[in-house]
């Protein structure tokens, strides 16, 4: 099969090109047409809006500019029809041909179906969730970890040789407010709360006073004869400690899965934070004054100077931070990709300055920013803060709800968009749950497959399939849905969009049930029956490898 993209990428560019001769301009040797699906029935198969993009550089409307560009489509046996649609798109059918060729691909390649070599093999790390070790991961952490790990795994399916990695922030004065807080505890149960005062802004969860009670049964009294130092010591490794293992256990648990765990108390112990410092120094970014050491962002992306180590010699985030991103790309990345909480959004401009200043282009970093989840429970929002002890863990939203739903529901919209997660909803049974919408089409196609093998009627081969078998709309809509997979994975894969995979997952779920709905495929005619199989198990197979890059279960039976 032809590619779909590929081959309306050639002729519409074609046509822009013949175009621009005509008026005597230039769209621009970088700009690239994008093609999606339309978000109305009966607008086509792809659209691309080209043309009202390029309005203003060609000096027309964009609808008047969109009929040029149609007008100059030659005829194509992928083709069926191309049509204009205010206020300037051009849509286009796609005709059987182009359909049969997709499903014939689908049936031969399998999982492999929608794959690329995008990423032509480069290196690339995802560097995701990375919380503070201080306390349960909770549900925005819940999120990011679902953001890095489909990502992760989208661009391993296009071509990339993809590092998840967790960086635990496990040098700063957070650690030691919470080894205070834990020992402060501690010495509550032992009746000497008076040698270990609760700091003023301690952690105050519950999850303190069960580590202080862990504490107590491994140590015992022995920990009021400790000095003050010998026992902070002692709970902030040992506090740290049960926090990482409960972390680690929670991913695990999320389908989360790290290939490395980066300790940022390293930095110091190898004397990476000197020498990342030095080669600041060495090309000209990095200056000394009043005693402190400063980053100069004259020739960089950031709007003024920063503090990298303060006059008392401590190294401020930055310096840290720039120490970390330059053994990620001695490491020979050729991109990282950081996932951050919404509100480091101004940090971003700094870390692309400290990664121009180590001599990478600034776009070798790319940062992707998670907004708050709102989590809803009988319609009413449940608070959520880190100090009090009240917010809500990822633990607690898994074990409620389920790990696919908790996963599916995190990603359904853009990952710098708010997120409202219902609750009630994704415990439900029913089409009104989009998960199990979705996992219900693929156990309906299980079913399907299973009976038609109970009545002794296989799967055909792929050279039994008759296009002109498949005449109608819902036939023909999922066979288009199918034939636009791997422009939805090149989409998703190129703009970091993991929630392009769960719309296009609910599509073709809903395209299926119509199909299902609409159409006998089991006795029927022998050559309707046969495609129609084909259709169902090349359904399946797409559906499959969706989930799977979702890290969803496709389950058999519902």
């Amino acid at each position: 099969m032809a590619d779909v993209a590929k081959v309306l990428r050639a002729i519409v560019e074609r046509a822009l090109t013949e175009v621009a001769a005509e008026k005597g301009v230039s769209p621009g040797e970088d700009y690239v047409p994008a093609f999606e699906k339309p978000k109305r029935e009966g607008q086509g198969d792809l659209s691309t809006n080209c043309a009202m993009k390029l309005s203003r550089q060609f000096g027309e409307k964009p609808v008047d500019l969109a009929r040029r560009i149609a007008a100059r489509i030659p005829e194509n046996e992928y083709l069926d029809r191309v049509e204009v649609a205010a206020p300037g798109f051009i849509n286009f059918f796609l005709s059987p041909i182009w359909m049969g060729d997709a499903l014939c691909e689908i049936l031969r390649e399998g999982g492999r179906y929608g794959s690329s070599d995008i990423g032509e093999g480069r290196r690339v790390q995802v560097e995701f969730v990375s919380a503070n070790p201080t306390g349960p991961l909770h549900v925005g952490h819940g999120r990011g970890a679902a953001v890095g790990d489909i990502i992760a795994s989208i661009l391993s399916f296009t071509g990339w040789k993809v590092e998840r990695e967790y960086y635990i922030n496990d040098a700063g004065l957070q650690m030691e407010l919470l080894g205070r807080s834990t020992r402060a505890r501690c010495f509550e149960m032992l009746g000497a709360s008076e040698a270990a005062p609760f700091p003023e802004d301690g952690y105050k969860g519950e999850y303190i006073r069960d580590m202080a009670r862990a504490a107590l049964e491994q140590q015992g009294e022995r920990l009021a004869s400790m000095t003050a130092e010998e026992s902070l010591s002692f709970f902030k490794s040992f506090s740290a400690g049960l926090i990482l293992d409960m972390i680690k256990k929670d991913l695990s648990d999320f389908g989360v899965n790290f290939d490395v765990w980066f300790s940022e108390r390293s930095l110091y112990e190898r004397g990476l934070v000197p020498s990342a410092m030095q080669t600041l120094k060495d090309r000209g970014f990095a200056f000394e004054s009043e005693g402190a050491l400063w980053f100069k962002s004259g020739e960089a992306q950031d709007d003024k100077d920063r503090v990298l180590v303060r006059s008392n010699g401590v190294p401020t985030y930055f310096a840290s931070d720039i120490a970390y991103h330059k053994e990620k790309f001695d490491r020979g990345f050729d991109k990282v990709i950081d996932v951050w909480g919404a509100d480091h959004h101004g940090y971003v401009p700094r870390m692309k300055a400290g990664v121009e200043a180590l001599g990478r282009c600034p776009d070798d970093l790319q940062v992707l920013l998670i907004q708050f989840v709102n989590l809803l429970r009988g319609g009413s929002q449940v608070a959520m803060s880190t100090r009090s002890g009240e917010f809500v863990t990822l633990r607690e939203v898994m074990d409620e709800v389920g790990v696919d739903a908790t996963r599916f529901f995190f990603v359904m919209r853009k990952s710098d968009s708010h997120l409202d997660f219902d609750l009630e909803l994704a415990k439900q049974s029913s089409n009104e749950n989009p998960v199990y919408y979705v996992q219900y089409a693929y156990a309906r196609i299980r079913s399907v497959l299973r009976e038609a093998e109970s009545r002794g009627v296989a799967v055909p081969a792929v050279d039994r399939l008759d296009v002109s078998a498949l005449r109608l709309e819902e036939e023909k809509r999922l066979m288009a849905r199918l034939a636009a997979f791997p422009e939805e994975i090149d989409k998703a894969s190129r703009e970091l969009a993991p929630h392009v995979l769960t719309a296009y997952a609910l599509d073709l779920a809903g395209d299926f049930h119509s199909f299902y709905n609409a159409c006998r495929i089991l006795g029927s005619d022998e050559g309707v029956m046969e495609s129609r199989l084909l259709l169902v198990a090349a359904s399946g197979i797409v559906l499959s490898t969706a989930l799977s890059l979702l890290g969803v279960a496709a389950p058999e039976r519902m």
